[in-house]
């Protein structure tokens, strides 16, 4: 009789999921490190309440990168995209690149930020604290935003930006542009306290 062997479940059956830390306590509880295979779960948590937060981290980050221009639908794209910067990130820093990911998110990640309150006629901005679901939310979209923006910039592919973005924001890199957007927010958010 043959054995049956059961096999772990990897992203992009390359990368292990299981000695990712998380070191920041809040956005912890929001950032799905569960294995899959494929990070693609057909939407079956949308219209729920948090139902992001039970997404994979990796899937989040494809379908932001699946909401720009020549992206717009196109998620086997946007896999691959992701897959390689993954495997661009693996070779250049040796390291799990989700790790690098995560640790990315959470340097891009705004603590504070501005709203508006109505006294009478006026409007006064106030610093407020942001709640981890929406730091992790502002950290995606700023890191794809940047990864779109420094593509159309420039000849290099799509993949090889977003390997960038990553790397440099995993550093706290101010020329990383979710790092830098944050650090604004940060500084008006500090400006109207």
């Amino acid at each position: 009789m043959s054995e049956i062997v059961a096999q772990k479940a990897l992203i992009f059956g390359k990368y292990d999921t299981s000695e990712i830390i998380v070191n920041d306590g809040g956005l912890a509880k929001y950032i799905d490190l569960t294995p899959t295979n494929v990070p693609h779960s057909g939407g079956k948590h949308a219209n729920r309440w948090f139902g992001k937060s039970k997404l994979s981290i990796v899937e989040r980050l494809i379908n932001n990168i699946m909401r720009t221009e020549k992206y717009t639908g196109k998620k086997m794209k946007a896999y691959k995209t992701v897959s390689q910067a993954f495997d661009i990130i693996a070779l250049k820093t040796k390291k799990n690149p989700i790790q690098i990911f995560i640790e990315g998110l959470e340097n891009a990640a705004p603590r504070e930020e501005v709203t508006r309150l109505q006294f009478g006629g006026i409007s006064v901005p106030k610093a407020v604290d942001i709640s981890p679901q929406r730091r992790l939310d502002i950290a995606l979209r700023n890191v794809c935003t940047g990864v779109v923006k420094a593509s159309s910039k420039s000849k290099k592919p799509i993949y090889e930006c977003l390997a960038d973005e990553l790397m440099l924001a995993s550093k706290g890199d101010m020329t990383s542009f979710a790092v830098a957007k944050k650090e604004e927010i940060e500084r008006v958010a500090q400006s109207a306290r």
